[in-house]
């Protein structure tokens, strides 16, 4: 039998159509699968960390700082501040850590991003109280709601609620044993409607932020933003990396091309592209912070370690990108946007705090890089800078993240390398 002759230099063969493509179920199978189970995934992760933040809710910390000098009431042993601070630290429901601290204890602990709020009682509350029940009240006892929107919105506003409930329920109790005093008995309906309820609840911003700080959201914002230019720019200067090299196929509208192959080693390929995304990631951050700081004036302070701690976050996202390609080829993209995207927006307790997500992100978020990242970002932003924030933390994790991009990207591809694992490609036929 004679060999196929072969085909003419006009190519025109006969080329398959859309039609006949569509009938085949192998086509279909992969990227149904796929898309499929993407959908599935996304969904469950992403709305899995946030659909249930009151059910999840546990030990949400915040401070309670009894400052009450006054003397008990008759037939108590204790004021009204100590009192407040037992039943509140008491609570059995689980969804508050209740911290007992002094005044100055509590204004550290919201000024480092330690405690979510705190309820505050004033020295003169008990005698404020016990005023009512005489000629001589003036004005009703106050208990002070402290907040921290540093740390988020939802983060502040649930200890706010927790807050709120608990000075209520003490503003009951209060009024029960006021109602039971002897002097009380001939008071009118006016005055026993306020001693029921005595107490005042004033609400107060306990670690001010910035008015262009997006309700405590910028931090988590500007943290995605470092990630996304560190993600996508590590898949950008892979793929344009590829191409110049003639590992890829270039195609812009109709037009393709393809360079010449260059023999190079897996080695040097990762090493080309981690080098590049050292430089890049430069540009970047400088365009990040520009845009928004420069541009749209987002609050911030301590502006060169912003850009220092924003490129060092970047870059150790961008390596990480550059070793989980090298190491897992075609799929490395779709690795890489679990690990840093997927994984991480729901772990970061960036937007729902971490005690109000389901176990699985508690746990993530001990090694997922959003986490690690966004905590330094928010203590630059709105804790001043502190190390106790959470900024000491976070650089250490930038650098364990950085080595272990490096460690795990060049161990694979040496592996690869020395197992003949090569890169080299036929060149297309010309013509």
């Amino acid at each position: 039998m004679a060999a196929d002759s072969p085909p003419p230099a006009d190519d025109t063969r006969v080329r398959a159509s859309a039609a006949v493509l569509l009938r085949r179920p192998k086509l279909w199978l992969v990227p149904t699968v796929l898309c499929g189970l993407l959908a599935f995934l996304l969904s469950l992760l992403y709305m899995g960390g946030i659909v249930n933040p009151n059910g999840e809710l546990h030990h949400l910390p915040i401070g309670i700082v009894n400052a009450d000098q006054g003397r008990p009431l008759p037939g108590q042993t204790t004021n009204l501040g100590t009192q407040v601070t037992r039943s509140v630290t008491a609570d059995t429901s689980g969804k508050a850590d209740w911290q007992p601290l002094t005044r100055a204890e509590a204004q550290d602990r919201l000024a480092s991003g330690k405690i979510y709020g705190a309820l505050v009682v004033p020295a003169d509350f008990t005698t404020t109280a016990a005023a009512l029940t005489t000629a001589n009240a003036t004005t009703r006892p106050t208990l002070t709601v402290l907040t921290n929107p540093g740390m988020g919105s939802l983060g502040s506003s649930l200890a706010s609620r927790i807050t709120q409930q608990a000075a209520q329920q003490a503003s009951l109790d209060i009024g029960m044993q006021l109602m039971d005093s002897p002097a009380t008995a001939a008071a009118d309906a006016t005055t026993r409607l306020v001693l029921a309820d005595p107490v005042a609840v004033a609400t107060q911003v306990g670690n001010p932020i910035g008015d262009h700080s997006g309700l405590g959201l910028s931090a988590f914002y500007y943290t995605l933003l470092l990630v996304l230019a560190g993600f996508l720019g590590g898949n950008v200067i892979s793929n344009g990396v590829d191409t110049a090299l003639g590992y890829a196929d270039n195609e812009i509208g109709p037009w393709h091309a393809r360079r010449p192959t260059v023999p190079i080693s897996r080695t040097q390929t990762l090493l080309l592209k981690m080098v590049m995304t050292a430089g890049i990631t430069v540009l970047t951050t400088t365009l990040v912070m520009i845009a928004t700081v420069g541009i749209l004036g987002m609050d911030a302070s301590h502006l060169p370690l912003l850009w220092i701690y924003s490129y060092c976050a970047s870059l150790a996202v961008g390596l990480g990108v550059q070793a989980i390609n090298a190491a897992f080829g075609g799929i490395g993209q779709l690795v890489s946007m679990f690990v840093f995207i997927v994984l991480g927006l729901p772990s970061s307790g960036s937007t729902v705090p971490l005690e109000a997500v389901p176990g699985f992100y508690r746990f993530l978020s001990h090694f997922e890089p959003m986490r690690q990242l966004s905590v330094g970002v928010r203590a630059i932003l709105f804790f001043d800078a502190r190390a106790d924030a959470g900024l000491t933390r976070s650089w250490i994790m930038i650098a364990v993240g950085a080595a272990l991009a490096l460690l795990f990207g060049l161990a694979m591809t040496r592996y690869y390398d020395r197992k003949g694992l090569h890169r080299l490609t036929p060149q297309p036929p010309s013509g």
